[in-house]
């Protein structure tokens, strides 16, 4: 995979004009006072536009400094996104995605791009209305910039800020009833480029007949400040999200038109005759995520059409291989332009697009119409991989790739669960992608950032909701468990007590809400309410409108949904122990025993040998047994027999499978049990993917939705964890657990970055299972080597090792 990611971000040009990429102005500490004081600025807005339909709209403030300033520090945010230019170059947007009770504001510095005299800061604010994606919360427009001392308060929002209402963009629907499924990522953008003020955001450009912005009657505030809800903002605490020019690779089709072979390069230009309806499919190869960018001339009138899709579909709607196009169409989220005939005019939808297929659709009028370049502006959050992961199997190597290309399109201002349908962060995503970060980035911003989201999504009555931001609400309670669990994760790998300790209260209401709801006479679950959701190994029940759940989730009995609720207590046990609350330790782990026992009563099968997902033993899943295997219900010296037979059932067995999200939870019974050399070959699966033309990781087995769906790149966390074998033994990584399984592998190579530098091991196997390798640990990091029975002690710094 070619590294879009670079170690100093840049953005594209972000609004209708010729493409060119610039240096973002640098996040700046933010500085306290701003963090506890009303703001002086006003929250903008149009004098006659309403604040809460659909509308894109230009912020304009010109000013004029008697010398460049060193520096020149500002605090800007908007509802709902922002575009800052200054002089005519974007240098920054946002804000970073949250809620309206912690709407976050981005600390910039404007000095590098200031000059001595005149300067011009502009600003693209949307509003999208009900064309906003579910992910995008909301209160109203507006529009807000607070300067931060004497020197930069001339910039603050007030009234002599000018704006204008962009009324060449109108939403184009793409929704459940067009693509005939769940999709929730917003409206696309259609421009009619005759409208639009071209030059808007340079300083040249004449604003006089713009009216004055109108202040809203509220001053902005941070978050604990004031009589009115509004936006209390927070500030931004993830970094601006990377962004790189991104070619298509090749032109697939071309019907009413000739494409020149250095189209794509950049050399040369297509033209549409007059009158002339032209297709052109493009294939970028590989899945992204981009603002695409195409640039026209001349064509006056002619109408465009751009389709973006993860894949082609054939005549009943299947995907089939991702490289394969014959007797296939494209099906995708769709963006509309207009020519106004004028010279190098570039369109560029407001918000990103995910696709691997780009078709433009082309429909001229009395002219020919100039195609003078189309390509991306790759956008994703900035991780940088620090790990290494090398064996002799190439095959593995691609799963590497494939896997970490999914996380990657799965993180933006969020973690996302897809790029293409839904961009929303769903705990069960997040969880696996957010170990995926902390092994191959040691970035731990947005797992922290989603944690907090988590926590502040919480209702009333205890739980957290399964997504969020989220301007639908959705409640799945299994889910909550999960976010118990990735706190747990966080304090295993990183050292912040003041973090980890505030989350305990939202913890224990989440186990109340569950502890409330056991059957105290069959000691399961009882009646839940909510979506119960374990994995899509359960198909979409249409009677009741939800998928995914097991028997017992609803009436109550449900062996999986009691073991995970196990699972969750003793890992909030060790969380109440570490900071003294001893006797909720010991309350929460007596609760999983009693549990495990009860399970045991009732659901196991001594016929089957198998935990039955009910007590009426009609159904089995591979779920209820790794479950049971991660608690302890089944006896130690039992696990390793009972996970041979679930992942390697007989007919008779009738196992329900895991799919690909679940089977992260297989792979940590693996490890638990001594049996992670069989963690290679269950990545079957994977390589069929791959085999099947897919470039990032679907969503769950053919027929799949979603071709790029974060929980299905565990296998990047597992070469690491698991074949590389290493793991935290103690809180905060304060020591190093290391048990390689190489299965039938020769040899691995790999590393991690560590809070305190860098774990890397070499490994080899020798005759009469012996292991000799070396290891290397950052200075006060101890650990333990174990392999096939045998241990021997590490100690900081580089060793060589011999067992």
């Amino acid at each position: 995979m070619r590294q879009l990611l670079l170690p100093l971000l840049v953005f594209a040009c972000v609004t209708l004009h010729a493409q060119t990429v610039y240096q973002p102005a640098q996040q700046a500490a933010p500085l306290s006072k701003w963090q506890t004081t009303t703001w002086e600025a006003k929250w903008l807005v149009h004098p006659t536009a309403s604040a809460r339909q659909y509308g894109v709209y230009h912020f304009r403030k010109s000013f004029s400094l008697p010398q460049k300033p060193g520096r020149f520090i500002v605090h800007v945010s908007a509802d709902n996104r922002y575009r800052l230019f200054l002089n005519g170059k974007p240098v920054a947007m946002g804000p970073a995605r949250s809620d309206p009770q912690h709407w976050n504001y981005e600390t910039i510095d404007l000095g590098p791009f200031l000059t001595a005299g005149s300067n011009t800061l502009a600003a693209q604010v949307w509003h999208m209305g009900e064309s906003a994606p579910v992910s995008q919360m909301s209160y109203q427009l507006g529009f807000v910039m607070q300067g931060d001392g004497d020197g930069e308060k001339l910039v603050t929002t007030n009234a002599s800020w000018k704006v204008l209402h962009n009324k060449a963009y109108s939403p184009v629907v793409n929704d459940n009833a067009k693509l005939k499924t769940y999709i929730v990522v917003g409206d696309g953008d259609r421009v009619d480029a005759g409208t639009y003020p071209w030059g808007w955001e340079q300083p040249a450009f004449d604003d006089t007949a713009w009216p004055a912005a109108k202040p809203a009657w509220f001053s902005a505030k941070p978050r604990g400040l004031g009589s009115d809800g509004n936006w209390a903002l927070v500030p931004r605490t993830i970094p601006q999200m990377a962004s790189a020019p991104v070619q298509l690779a090749t032109v697939r089709r071309a019907e009413g038109v000739t494409v020149p072979a250095d189209f794509l390069t950049g050399k040369a230009t297509v033209v549409v005759p007059a009158k002339t309806k032209a297709t052109i499919l493009f294939d970028q190869k590989t899945l992204t995520n981009a603002y695409p960018e195409l640039t026209v001339s001349a064509g006056k009138g002619a109408s465009m059409t751009l389709t973006y899709a993860e894949s082609l579909v054939d005549a009943k709607g299947q995907k089939g291989n991702r490289d394969e196009i014959e007797g296939k169409q494209i099906k995708g989220f769709d963006d509309e332009y207009v020519a106004d005939g004028g010279q190098q005019r570039t369109f560029r939808p407001l918000w990103f697009r995910t696709y691997r297929y780009l078709q433009l659709t082309i429909q001229t009028a009395d002219e020919p119409l100039t195609i003078n370049r189309l390509q991306g502006d790759y956008t994703a959050y900035p991780f940088e991989q620090k790990a290494r992961f090398t064996v002799p199997d190439s095959s593995l190597t691609k799963v590497w790739n494939v896997g970490w290309r999914t996380a990657q399109l799965c993180a933006g201002e969020t973690y996302f669960d897809c790029p293409y349908y839904e961009q929303l962060q769903y705990v069960g995503d997040t969880r696996i992608q957010s170990l995926i970060s902390l092994y191959v980035t040691g970035d731990d911003r947005l797992m922290r950032k989603a944690l907090l989201e988590y926590d502040n999504s919480r209702l009333a009555e205890g739980l957290t909701q399964s997504r969020y931001p989220s301007a639908d609400q959705q409640v799945i309670p299994t889910f909550s468990l999960f976010w118990v669990c990735m706190v747990h994760d966080f304090w295993m790998h990183r050292r912040d007590d003041a973090f980890v300790s505030a989350r305990l209260d939202g913890i224990e209401q989440v186990l109340n809400w569950h502890e409330n709801r056991l059957d105290r006479i069959t000691g399961l679950n009882g009646d839940l309410t909510w979506w119960n959701f374990v994995d899509w190994a359960w198909p979409w029940n249409p009677a009741d409108n939800i998928g995914g759940v097991p028997a017992g989730a609803h009436v109550g009995g449900s062996s999986i949904l009691t073991l995970q609720q196990a699972y969750t207590y003793l890992r909030a046990a060790d969380l109440f122990a570490h900071y003294g609350q001893n006797q909720k330790a010991e309350h929460y782990r007596e609760l999983s025993r009693r549990l495990n026992k009860a399970v045991m009563e009732r659901c196991w099968s001594p016929a089957r040998g198998l935990v039955a997902d009910a007590p009426d033993k009609k159904q089995f899943s591979q779920h209820a047994n790794i479950l049971a295997i991660l608690t302890n219900a089944i006896p130690a010296a039992q696990q390793r027999e009972l996970l041979a037979k679930v992942m390697r059932p007989t007919p008779a067995d009738s196992l329900r499978p895991a799919t690909y999200y679940f089977k992260f939870y297989l792979f940590q019974a693996l490890k638990k049990t001594g049996m992670g050399d069989e963690f290679i070959p269950q990545l079957q699966p994977w390589h069929k993917m791959i085999a099947n033309g897919l470039t990032t990781f679907a969503e769950q087995p053919e027929p799949t939705r979603s071709d790029c769906h974060a929980w299905s790149a565990s296998p990047v966390y597992e070469f690491l964890s698991t074949v590389c074998g290493i793991n935290p033994a103690e809180p905060g990584f304060r020591s190093v657990n290391i048990t390689p399984y190489l299965g039938t592998l020769p040899s691995v190579d790999g590393s991690l970055p560590h809070p305190a530098g860098t774990i890397a091991v070499h490994f080899e196997k020798g005759p009469n299972n012996t292991l000799k390798g070396e290891v290397t640990l950052p200075p006060n990091v101890p650990g333990m080597l174990r392999w096939q029975g045998r241990t021997l002690p590490l100690k900081p710094g580089k060793q060589t090792v011999n067992l």
